[in-house]
């Protein structure tokens, strides 16, 4: 058992410093890398002149000049590239901190930027942008011009990925210089595309505008002009929606939305447009109108000291104040005594609050 957890903390411990799991192994090394170089340019402004006042007395001149190449500010710049949480950060500062010495003290001025220094010429977890792969190799299209300004290399600019080009909204082909449907060239020649988007009539098109148009999208018919025009789904004789909809037009397309209340059906929105009226409802002056049933002659609540409320298309039968519903009738609430001390006290005038006129 004891031979066993040591062979397991020893490959532990050789997973943990091997180099290929944070380096171009690694998925995140480039972007760690990156990430680690623009904090130490943050790191440099936010050290300038850092405990001088800038009264650039001759005493302040000779410290900085002192303070800016000085170990100090460089461990201080260090301490502050990586968050605690991010392990890989971590790791690759520790791993090659040396590096980061070296370039301080002897490679600064030869080699100003530290980005092609350390992630790309030295650590190698990097490539220029435009460059891809375990060589940077050239993206589609060329290092200047990836995918020729249409879509993203796979890989740009790290030791990762094919190359080949993800193109933008609008484009396609291995090269993105073809349009996709919905768009169509504006500009052309063997290296720039700028592809536009089609009348929205268009599912392929030669032009801007809804005559241009290759082929109509669905919800669109060709004239006898070759213009592409929307289809009045709603202007058929059968509607396309349920009973208790109505049909709402709108371009390329349609819509079932709900009839009023007060409908059974209906051509619109609202009361007006019912075609035959809901339960509750009758039709007056061509609109659905609430029925009071409260108010017809023969009484819709026949219990005895009852009351009928009326509501929008229906109505219910209360029980008159001072009684209650029990057993299907409406009986007088029984006082307490609790309930009779409030009616005395309520009626009882007390003498401080009689006025009279002097």
């Amino acid at each position: 058992m004891q031979f066993v957890n040591i062979v397991t903390l020893l490959t532990l411990a050789v997973v943990l410093h091997s180099p290929c799991l944070f380096a171009g192994d690694s998925k995140t090394s480039c972007p760690t890398c990156r990430t680690i170089v623009d904090n130490f340019v943050k790191g440099l402004d936010k050290t300038a002149k850092k405990n001088f006042g800038g009264g650039n007395t001759a005493w302040e001149e000779r410290a900085l000049s002192k303070y800016e190449t000085s170990e100090i500010r460089l461990v201080e710049i260090l301490e502050n590239l990586c968050d605690s949480s991010s392990f890989e950060c971590n790791h690759m500062v520790e791993e090659h901190e040396e590096q980061f010495e070296n370039w301080w003290f002897k490679k600064k001025d030869t080699y100003p930027d530290l980005l092609k220094w350390f992630c790309i010429d030295n650590i190698e977890v990097c490539c220029p942008r435009g460059t891809f792969g375990p060589d940077c190799n050239a993206c589609v299209g060329g290092s200047e011009r990836p995918c020729h300004n249409n879509g993203d290399c796979d890989g740009d600019g790290t030791r990762r990925g094919d190359g080949k080009c993800r193109c933008n909204k609008g484009y396609k082909g291995d090269f993105c210089l073809e349009c996709d449907d919905g768009y169509f060239n504006k500009e052309r020649n063997d290296t720039f595309s700028l592809c536009t988007e089609c009348h929205e009539s268009c599912q392929t098109c030669s032009g801007p505008t809804n005559k241009d148009c290759n082929e109509c999208k669905s919800g669109w018919v060709q004239d006898d002009e070759k213009s592409c025009n929307d289809i009045d789904e709603c202007a058929n004789e059968t509607s396309p929606c349920k009973e208790n909809q109505y049909c709402h037009n709108k371009e390329g397309s349609f819509s079932c939305k709900a009839c009023d209340a007060a409908c059974t059906s209906c051509t619109g929105e609202g009361p007006e447009k019912c075609t035959g009226c809901s339960s509750g409802y009758t039709e007056e002056d061509g609109k659905c109108t609430d029925i009071n049933e409260c108010s017809l002659p023969d009484k819709s609540c026949l219990r005895v000291n009852e009351d009928c409320v009326n509501s929008k298309g229906s109505f219910k039968c209360v029980c008159s104040q001072g009684f209650e519903d029990k057993d299907g009738a409406c009986i007088q609430t029984e006082e307490t005594e609790e309930n009779m001390e409030d009616e005395d006290s309520s009626e009882t005038v007390s003498p401080d609050n009689v006025h009279e006129d002097l």
